[in-house]
């Protein structure tokens, strides 16, 4: 099938042409639009020769002075702020919004030896501090030097004003201690101990350890006896001894993995998307030079989401009783106040004037995309008029790497305005708290409503529907019509995993009427999103998929998911309730927290009790231990972290509530959703 093909990523500049049938590509790089500082939040990116790479560390350089827009907060308050993306160096557990003298720690990171901060009057039991560089880099010293000017209150020159006594640990991803609120002599080593030195007698320490990637580094300060000595024996009033000019981390080699994200662009009009492209090289660093190395030990990952507005995310203020209420991004940024960062980022919850919650607008906008992995994949996106996209290259060893040269995704125009869907099952189309279940690896059979809206006579339209049903689904009848009456298929195609309807007529905006597939399909997964897309049989332009919404009154579920149950708890656990459907675990204080409650019925003893947390396609993502629990009302909350203490992507999630006795196991499954 010939394709005529436009390069989008050109027209941008200069407005758009459209012509039926016609495949349109946005492109960066290459003869697209250029890879840029200035539009795009990157880390570690190399710009140099109109490609993307790895930034090359080579052990001369200072790691720490590369990075710029140091955050001094463990958790940045920062709108926007996504964890890998802002350096920081904070004090202590959390980190202060306001600063006494000797607190401002992002001059030690600053690359200007001159500015410090000058010596004061504390206890050194909480002196300690935190670096985290957002990724893990080859590294193979940590250390840090005086200042080689200025002088001491006594006269002492600050160029010998030695840390007498530290500890220094690292580590290359982060831990569940990092990743919450902490007090300040919650102190805690790092997963590897680089030195503990009781008496140092060096102005510029340097610390040697084998290479390794290294993300945070720990340094905490201890008490010496010469800090004893000055201060008779008591620590906690004196001037302590020693002054930082600057920290200091060497290595030499690739990144583990950067960053690139580029901006939410204006596509000038809703499209449909095809694959996603990429042109890029495998090379290696030998010696000095940079080779081209087929069996080079990395990876290009490309996450992708599209919207049909200008802005992903949803702004909330408290009003006076304590509600929250939509505000425009203007507003929010400029009118209201932010978090109070001196209590770690929590806030005074209710208080207007203050910001609330920001949640995810996913009734525009698609959630990031898994990871891409291989150039050519179809990507999972709506239609959209917007685009973003999310690059990171990984690197498995200190030498190998790729160059990203240009990056492109397929685009045509949407076969219609929408096309929404509607799933149930047969026997049920308005099931409790709308949620069709169905018991796993049992077959039921499905009514599948689809509705297309049409705005303009030129649009291509659709004859054919693709159900991804996950098993060999059984075609029943297709209906259409107002009412629905039921009609002949032009063809079915019944497939492992999916069903394929070819339709009677076309649907345009003269013939487009309600249509209702009905079939039998197993369930094998805990929730399975029967996902859906129409095409043109005839034609070039790209699939459009289904998006999930109310498009009859027969029918209540307004979803395209069904959940796979393997038991009917019964009276067992009742009045389940979450504290909010939606929740932001981004560690800015603010429904950073899910509460989980819920009462427990017939239950002669205490019984072990746990939580876990799904993907969608039944990966179990999360737990929590409760232990063990009687009956009456009881409360579980869960923090939105995986098994390693990560944050859980922005998505739906299944919540499964267990209950272990000796003859059966209860539980009970809830939706919940992640947004940032």
């Amino acid at each position: 099938m010939s394709m005529r093909i436009r390069l989008l990523g050109v027209l941008l500049l200069g407005g758009f042409g459209f012509a039926q049938a016609e495949v349109e590509v946005w492109k960066l790089g290459g003869n697209g639009l250029r890879w840029s500082e200035a539009d795009s939040s990157f880390v570690f990116i190399d710009f140099s020769g109109g490609s993307i790479q790895p930034r090359y560390l080579t052990r001369g350089v200072n790691v720490l002075s590369q990075l710029t827009n140091w955050s001094p907060f463990k958790f940045p308050a920062e709108l926007g702020y996504v964890d890998g993306e802002q350096p920081r160096i904070w004090k202590a557990a959390n980190g202060f919004y306001w600063f006494s003298a000797g607190t401002l720690t992002t001059e030690w990171v600053d690359g200007d030896s001159l500015s410090y901060s000058p010596p004061v009057s504390r206890g050194i039991g909480n002196e300690w501090y935190t670096l985290d560089i957002g990724v893990p880099v080859p590294a193979e010293s940590f250390g840090f030097f005086t200042p080689p000017r200025g002088f001491r209150a006594d006269g002492t020159p600050l160029s010998e004003d030695i840390v007498k006594a530290f500890e220094v640990s690292i580590s290359a991803e982060t831990d569940p201690v990092l990743n919450k609120e902490q007090g300040d002599n919650d102190y805690h080593r790092l997963q590897t101990l680089v030195a503990d030195i009781p008496q140092n007698f060096d102005k510029n320490v340097k610390l040697d350890f084998p290479k390794q990637y290294v993300r945070f580094m720990r340094f905490k300060r201890n008490v010496s006896i010469d800090d004893l000595s000055l201060s008779g024996g008591t620590w906690s009033a004196e001037v302590q001894l020693g002054t930082f000019g600057e920290f200091v981390l060497h290595g030499e080699g690739a990144p583990k993995r950067v960053y690139y994200t580029t901006k939410i662009t204006d596509l000038g009009r809703d499209w449909s998307f095809g694959r996603l492209f990429w042109a890029a090289t495998p090379l290696r660093r030998v010696g000095d030079q940079v080779v081209e190395a087929p069996d080079a030990q990395a990876l290009v990952k490309v996450e992708v989401r599209s919207g049909r507005d200008e802005d992903p995310n949803v702004y909330h203020e408290f009003t006076d009783i304590g509600a929250e209420r939509v505000v425009s991004r203007e507003r929010y940024e400029k009118e209201l106040k932010k978090p109070d960062q001196t209590s770690g980022g929590t806030i005074q919850e209710g208080k207007p004037g203050l910001r609330a919650s920001v949640g995810y607008d996913t009734d525009n906008w698609t959630y990031w995309s898994f990871p891409i992995t291989q150039s050519g994949t179809q990507t999972p996106l709506r239609r959209g008029r917007y685009v973003q996209m999310r690059i990171t290259l990984e690197s498995e060893v200190f030498a190998d790497f790729f160059r990203l040269d240009s990056l492109w995704v397929e685009m045509s125009p949407p076969l219609a305005d929408q096309v929404q869907g509607e799933v149930a099952r047969l026997d049920e189309p308005n099931p409790a708290a709308g949620l069709t279940q169905v018991s796993l690896g049992e077959q039921a059979d499905f009514t599948y409503d689809l509705k297309a809206q049409f705005s303009s006579a030129g649009q291509q339209g659709f004859d054919a529907v693709r159900i991804r049903t996950g098993s060999r689904p059984l075609f029943r009848r297709l209906e259409m019509g107002e009412p629905l009456a039921e009609v002949a298929a032009a063809r079915v195609v019944e497939e492992a995993g999916e069903l394929v309807v070819y339709l009677p007529e076309k649907m345009t905006r003269a013939t487009s009427v309600p249509i209702r597939v009905v079939f039998g399909a197993e369930v094998f997964l805990l929730a399975n999103a029967f996902e859906a897309e129409v095409f043109a049989s005839q034609g070039e332009d790209f699939p459009q998929q289904v998006e999930a919404g109310d498009v009859t009154a027969q029918v209540n579920t307004n979803s395209l998911q069904v959940l796979g149950m393997k038991k009917d708890v019964g009276e067992v656990i009742q009045d389940l309730q979450l504290a909010g459907a939606v929740f932001t675990p981004n560690g800015d204080g603010i429904n950073d927290q899910l509460a989980l409650s819920y009462t427990l019925f017939r239950l002669p003893s205490p019984l072990p009790v746990q939580l876990h947390i799904y993907s969608l396609d039944g990966v179990r993502r999360a737990g929590v231990e409760v232990g063990a629990q009687s009956a009456g009302p009881q409360r579980i909350v869960w923090g939105g972290r995986d098994s390693q203490g990560q944050p859980l992507p922005p998505g739906l999630y299944l919540m499964v509530l267990t209950i272990d006795s000796e003859l059966e196991e209860f539980r009970r499954v809830q939706l919940v959703g992640i947004a940032y």
